[in-house]
């Protein structure tokens, strides 16, 4: 990844979540260590049981290199043990592993990945994911921008772990609207090349923190191509870190579009009171819900006569998620420096805490993000 970024970091009781290594099989080994490093993990390394007291019933994982399976037969048995072998055609390596009580049977080289992806986990003491919601404009100037900001603004004030993320490289960056520019952190330059596993405490601290939560932006050179893969991994870091993370989208779909969708739990589609931007708005809730299965409509207001929010939102055949009231003296307050939604008691902000406490609840209700 680019940028530099250490991902090795305490879990939150304040001490490292060390995965442990049994094996003599010194290639293996080295393997192991090499994914550990890859996932921003410390391992203990032992040869058969551990020495030190509790290594064994405290190690958040523990992966056996299948040379020592047999010595640890009659063990204290636990969840979390991983059997790790490389021959495809050993059968036999299934019936070491019920013996052990392992969880799983790895294979190298082929479960890497996955390997990888189970050491980071356990590394950054991964919880319930983040609730996830998603902001698109039905046409340009619809406020999604703004909209985005807020919710993020919105939750953070309420003591919610917050990430926002301009997905938009020509929407001028959200930290301007945030009115941090300046503020000190990664941009999204620094993580167009990203590949594999970004890890989500890594992410949090390197990025600027402006109205108490943490800001992923671009910067004011010039637009960077962010590829499918460094969207889906920062992405993905982002929701591990639990919380709600808001994104800001553009209107157009491409893969990398594709990708932020796929990870979203819901999608808002803003819509000002217009018959024109009804129509505009009918063409993005068709690309856009390609993609997302979950996409409903915000209403921004005043609605006339015979074109109120139900309306427009049966116009486009999407769920009704609100009517979004103007708020007079917005442009002043970003002038001034307030964030949008920064006014608990505005409009704005006021749909949004309503928002988030129908949402939240039924993520709660569902077992599902925040």
């Amino acid at each position: 990844m680019a940028g530099s970024i250490t991902p090795n970091r305490p879990a939150a009781d304040g001490r490292q979540r060390r995965p442990l290594i049994v094996t003599e099989d010194e290639e293996l080994l080295d393997d192991l260590l090499r994914l550990c490093a890859a996932a921003g993990a410390e391992p203990e390394v032992v040869h058969g049981l551990p020495a030190r007291r509790g290594s064994w019933e405290g190690a958040p994982l523990i992966l056996v290199g299948d040379d020592a399976a047999a010595r640890l037969r009659g063990g204290t048995r636990r969840e979390g043990v991983l059997l790790i072998g490389r021959d495809l055609d050993d059968h036999g390596i299934w019936q070491r592993a019920v013996a052990l009580g392992a969880d799983n049977v790895a294979f190298l080289p082929d479960a890497e990945t996955w390997l990888v992806d189970r050491i980071a986990d356990v590394a950054e003491g991964v919880g319930r994911q983040a609730l996830t919601i998603g902001v698109v404009g039905g046409r340009g100037g619809a406020g999604a921008s703004t909209l985005a900001c807020a919710l993020a603004v919105t939750a953070a004030r309420a003591g919610r772990r917050t990430m926002l993320i301009d997905g938009d490289p020509l929407g001028g960056g959200l930290d301007v609207l945030l009115g941090g520019e300046g503020a000190e952190g990664l941009r999204w330059p620094a993580f167009a090349e990203s590949r594999g596993r970004v890890a989500g405490s890594a992410l949090e601290e390197s990025l600027p923190e402006l109205h108490s939560l943490r800001v992923l932006s671009w910067d004011r050179g010039q637009s960077a191509a962010i590829a499918p893969s460094a969207m889906r991994a920062v992405l993905a870091a982002a929701r591990r870190r639990g919380g709600v993370v808001v994104v800001d989208l553009p209107r157009r779909v491409d893969d990398t579009v594709a990708e932020a969708l796929d990870q979203l739990d819901l999608g808002l589609l803003v819509v000002p009171a217009e018959l024109r931007a009804v129509a505009a708005a009918h063409r993005v809730a068709s690309t856009v819900g390609m993609v997302l299965r979950d996409l409903r409509a915000v209403v921004r207001g005043p609605c006339g006569p015979g074109l109120d929010d139900e309306e427009i939102a049966r116009l486009l055949d999407l769920p009704l998620a609100g009517e979004l009231p103007p708020e007079p003296g917005l442009p002043d307050a970003l002038d001034g420096g307030e964030p949008p939604g920064g006014s608990a008691r505005g409009p704005l902000a006021r749909f949004c805490s309503a928002f988030w406490g129908r949402v939240l609840a039924d993520a709660e209700q569902q077992g599902g993000g925040a």
